[in-house]
């Protein structure tokens, strides 16, 4: 099987959207004149650019026997059952039946998601929540590749 890999990228919507407050922008500074006008384009469009971008980089990632999610790095070994969640379910999970001590990566404009739970005794958390569009490949994906507790 394919590894598994997917980055969490923001709606285009978003894009749209910061493309207004660009041009917002530019309507708040034309009253200034012409440098001001192009610099504060160049200088919001760069800084909505780079924002979404950066919101937009986490990824998800099944590869070389470990779970990378964001920042986040656990081995295959550690992790126990993996479970799709539709959008009601992903919304309960991470609103009122959410642990504080679960490792959220949460993205509110992906209404699914997959709840992977923890099973090593050393580490205090009891699930990851990931935020996906595909939670049944994450899914399929953490099952082929978990390694056999033999």
């Amino acid at each position: 099987m394919k590894p598994y890999d997917e980055r969490l990228t923001v709606p285009r919507t978003w894009w749209l959207m910061g493309l207004g407050c660009v041009l917002l922008v530019g309507v708040a500074l034309l009253p200034l004149g012409a440098v001001p006008l192009l610099c504060g384009l160049a200088v919001s469009g760069a800084l909505v650019g780079v924002s979404l971008s950066a919101y937009g980089s986490a990824r998800i990632r099944v590869a070389a026997g470990s779970l990378i999610a964001g920042d986040a790095r656990v081995p295959l070994t550690a992790l126990g059952e993996a479970r799709t969640l539709d959008a009601g379910e992903a919304l309960a999970w991470r609103t009122h039946r959410a642990d504080v001590r679960a490792h959220m990566l949460l993205r509110a404009y992906i209404p699914t998601a997959v709840r992977v739970e923890v099973k090593d005794p050393a580490d205090p958390t009891p699930y990851l929540y990931l935020s996906t569009r595909q939670p049944g490949r994450l899914v399929a994906a953490l099952t082929a590749t978990r390694p056999d507790p033999a």
